[in-house]
């Protein structure tokens, strides 16, 4: 067992709740600290699993480790952080997910910030990792470049974006001193937590270390994906709007009422972004039990936050608060990937406006004035033009035809038969399949595109991922790119191909992409000697004399 002294630095409080699997690795992290002299708390929210007995044993392997269970389940992370707060003998406190971990300096950095200088709470970067491909990123990575210590949330009001409460740590006097707890019975919590935190915190201290890792599960199962992951429920729209709420009224009742232009601008840059994201996908009952919770608040929002938003963002808000549920589902497709509308309409003074119609209230008239996109002017690279997928057909094999419409609202393409190719990617070389978009009406183009996988270049090592074709259209030696929307809900279709006459199979999938922006979605899988035997060989390749015998050999396969 590990020897501490009487009085921990630190205590790290780890909730759980069924969770036996990954609360180990959870808690051996914290084992692992740099700095030994913490207390460690599994604060269980009376688990039904074999939790209980995981944790145990975790206690008597380690007396730094104290095992706390509560009475009854409270459906929330509050209540398991909140009785550790209670026993907690440390004057600073952090608190852990059981399925993230701290990184093995996180409690040494913090707490020498805390020592450097008297502050409320210290705070570092957050580094996400995707459960399904691995691949890493910086929560927030504008707000932690630098060290720095903000005398005021006033200071810097973006930092209202970061409200996660895992990523500091608190002084217990600062949190004793406003009697500053998890809100119980609530979800999202942490939003008015960490909100409270921010607004009663004289100063705090930022470090861009990395001080928590958060592991993100975006096709976790219903039954035990995260609060936020459960954005189809119609509860989990009023549990967030209710949170905001609170805030609001928070900010009132502190005398921070100048934070809610900020306020407001974070809560539809992210909160309602996420929503957006979803909705082509959501039935029309859902969209209305949507707009019944979300206008009400919506119509108490800042102007000025509205006018910080991107303009196609804007679109969607104002279609679904003027009660256009169909077309703001339609605007929300392609959300951040320059996706045009099907249609714009002008006023008699030439303004564009999202859709088949002028606007008829001066609020509808600001949010879906397109004037700002530049449909008709923006250089061709950048231009935005509408790609959907009318029809799909399988054929023999892995081959696929596609009757494709393009919309281009802002009259870019010359009149006439066009020139487009559809480009596709597994690995690194470009598979460009041509054909001929032919005009239906002024904007409107449709063309047919005949896709056979087996001829697609997969590498020697096979190809083990997603990708997702693109349209190209060229116009006087300039080109675009732009995504390909498929229809929402067609058949997933398996096929397996024999690459280079059976050396390298793969199962390839075809299959809607089921999230925002809903592109066509292509996923390969090796199967066979190439996941057996030719990708572990490949991945132990180091030297430049077997790359280049490698690149040899699968020229002479291709």
């Amino acid at each position: 067992m590990t020897t501490t002294t009487t009085t921990p630095d630190v205590t790290v409080t780890v909730i759980v709740f069924n969770d036996a699997e990954r609360l180990p690795r959870a808690v051996e992290s914290l084992r692992a600290q740099t700095h030994a002299n913490i207390e460690i708390i599994i604060s269980d929210d009376h688990s039904t699993d074999d939790t209980p007995t995981v944790a145990r044993r975790l206690e008597a392997q380690d007396e730094r480790v104290r095992y706390l269970r509560l009475p009854e389940n409270s459906g929330g992370c509050s209540a398991p952080r909140n009785r550790a707060v209670e026993i907690a003998r440390a004057p600073y406190l952090m608190f852990l997910d059981s399925d993230d971990e701290l990184p093995p300096r996180a409690v040494e950095l913090l707490l020498a910030a805390h020592r450097e200088r008297e502050v409320d709470f210290t705070m570092g970067a957050v580094r996400r990792v995707r459960v399904d491909n691995g691949r890493r990123s910086t929560w927030m990575p504008h707000l932690v470049t630098e060290r720095r210590t903000v005398e005021g949330i006033e200071k810097d009001p973006r930092l209202l974006f970061e409200h996660l409460s895992t990523s500091k740590m608190y002084a217990r006097s600062f949190l004793d001193r406003h009697d500053l707890r998890f809100p119980e019975g609530i979800h999202y919590e942490d939003q008015l937590f960490s909100a409270q935190a921010y607004c009663l915190a004289t100063a705090f201290t930022i470090i861009p270390d990395p001080v928590y890792v958060w592991y993100i599960d975006p096709f976790a199962a219903a039954a035990s994906a995260s609060i936020s992951n459960q954005r189809h429920k119609v509860q989990n729209v009023a549990d967030r709007v209710k949170v905001q709420r609170m805030i609001d009224d928070f900010l009132v009742e502190s005398g921070h009422a100048g934070l809610r232009e900020d306020k407001d601008f974070k809560f539809l840059k992210h909160d309602f972004r996420m929503y957006a994201g979803d909705l082509p996908y959501r039935d029309e009952e859902w969209m209305r039990s949507f707009a019944e919770i979300m206008n009400p608040y919506l119509d108490t929002l800042a102007d000025g936050a509205y006018a910080r938003l991107p303009r196609p963002e804007r679109v969607v808000l104002g279609l679904l608060r003027d009660g256009r549920l169909a077309d703001a589902q339609l605007a929300a497709r392609g959300l951040g990937d320059k996706v045009a509308p099907r249609q714009v309409t002008a006023d008699a003074s030439g303004v564009p406006y999202w859709g088949d119609e002028v606007p008829a209230t001066d609020r509808a008239r600001r949010e879906l004035d397109l004037s700002d996109l530049e449909l008709d002017t923006r250089p061709f690279p950048s231009a935005q033009f509408r790609h959907e997928i009318t029809e799909l057909k399988r054929e023999r094999g892995a081959a696929l035809t596609l009757s494709i419409r393009t919309y281009d609202p802002g009259l870019r393409l010359p009149v006439g038969p066009q020139r487009a190719s559809l480009l596709l990617s597994p690995g690194n070389r470009r598979m460009t399949v041509p054909f001929r978009l032919d005009p239906v009406s002024p904007g409107l183009f449709e063309g047919t595109v005949r896709l056979d996988l087996a001829a697609a270049p997969v590498p020697l090592q096979g190809f083990e991922g997603l990708r997702h074709p693109q349209i190209r259209l060229q116009q006087q030696g300039l080109a675009h790119s732009g995504v390909l929307l498929a229809p929402l809900d067609f058949p997933a279709v398996t096929a397996r191909i024999e690459y280079r006459s059976g050396a390298t199979p793969h199962d390839v999938t075809i299959e809607p992409e089921g999230r925002n922006p809903g592109r066509l979605q292509i996923r390969w899988r090796p199967v066979g000697v190439t996941a057996k035997v030719i990708r572990p060989v490949i991945k132990k390749v180091a030297r430049p004399k077997i790359r280049k015998a490698a690149k040899l050999l699968s020229s002479v396969l291709r």
